[in-house]
């Protein structure tokens, strides 16, 4: 596996404090890789980071609604991001739920781990796969299953 991974962080506006809470407490990890975030969840996350004194790389796309959703979806497709951190607002629709859907359902088919929520982030960012050089993840198979 990589050394330095391409982190996506995505936040809907009910929790970006939730996400800039995790980024900060999972800093030292963060903070060795390359982090892509939407706009305004990236401005907030470089906000509280600079607040702290962590140095850490961070790409910001457009936010969410205006497309920042599928950038990062685009960059999943071009194989440019390792994981993908995605706190989604499941109590309120969202006016670009086209757009969100298009990034989960390429981070499967392109087999990128996407969490959806803090407790899976954590398990995702702490697993000892990231630093196994042999290890390679599998390809996805879509062929049709016969028994």
């Amino acid at each position: 596996m990589k050394k330095c991974l391409t982190i996506a962080l995505v936040a809907h506006d009910r929790r970006k404090a939730d996400m800039v809470e995790w980024a900060v407490f999972n800093a030292d990890f963060l903070s060795k890789h390359h982090l892509v975030c939407t706009g305004t969840t990236g401005k907030l996350i470089q906000g509280a980071y600079a607040e702290k004194g962590i140095t850490a790389v961070i790409t910001r796309m457009n936010s969410g609604p205006l497309g920042g959703d599928a950038e990062i979806a685009a960059m999943v497709v071009r194989k440019e991001v390792d994981l993908a951190v995605f706190l989604i607002d499941d109590l309120n629709a969202q006016p670009h739920e086209a757009d969100i859907m298009m990034l989960l359902r390429q981070c499967r088919i392109h087999n990128i781990p996407i969490a959806c929520n803090r407790y899976s982030a954590d398990l995702m960012i702490t697993s000892p796969l990231w630093d196994d050089e042999n290890y390679r993840p599998t390809v996805p198979q879509y062929i049709e299953f016969h028994r």
